[in-house]
């Protein structure tokens, strides 16, 4: 069973202005169908093959093209996920409770997080992750890593992931990272976070 390409749960439009249509569509139909055909081909023939993508991450992420084009693969299903054109406002509930719990309060998840993906040196990802128990931790990993690798960020399920790679938001924001990120906070579908947190924890 070969990995593919999810298609977009909304149009490459649907995110403006905080994030174009051009890069959306570059982001999804180059770089992650990029990252899918290459995962796709470092699987092929090996013992690999059948295996979730999360099992790849955690025991063969001492691969280099499973390290990087699973988790791109992965990262990216995550990300489009967790925006949406109805997105931003603030989470409820438990994960609501969780944040305030690590945090202080929304702001000072906001303050936290932000900063994890503007001092992310060249690309990565800035994470929120939920640890069994429910306990949420912020953290940026380099590349294409993720939580789910051995030794690599929180260690926690990842439930929230930023993309700061030039490629997803240099067309329209060049080198305002700052932008970016401060634009990402209106487009997350918090409803699918706090499905991932109860889902992880």
């Amino acid at each position: 069973m070969s990995f593919e390409l999810p298609n977009l749960p909304y149009a490459f439009d649907a995110l403006e202005p905080n994030i174009d249509a051009r890069t959306m569509e570059i982001h999804h139909g180059k770089h992650h169908a990029g990252y899918t055909s290459k995962l796709n081909d470092a699987v092929a023939g090996t013992d690999m093959e059948g295996k979730s993508i999360e099992d790849l991450l955690k025991s063969h992420s001492d691969n280099t093209a499973i390290r990087n084009n699973g988790g791109g693969y992965y990262n990216h299903n995550l990300f489009w996920k967790v925006m949406s054109p109805d997105g931003g406002g603030q989470p409820t509930g438990a994960l609501a409770e969780a944040i305030n719990a690590a945090f202080g309060s929304f702001d000072g998840f906001k303050e936290k997080f932000s900063a994890a993906a503007a001092t992310r040196f060249g690309s990565g990802w800035a994470w929120l992750c939920v640890h069994p128990g429910g306990k949420v931790e912020i953290c940026s990993t380099a590349n294409q890593d993720n939580t789910l690798m051995p030794g690599v960020g929180c260690g926690g399920y990842p439930i929230l992931g930023l993309d700061v790679w030039e490629h997803a938001y240099y067309l329209h924001y060049q080198n305002r990272r700052p932008d970016y990120i401060s634009s990402f906070y209106n487009v997350i579908n918090w409803s699918e976070v706090a499905r991932r947190f109860e889902e992880g924890k």
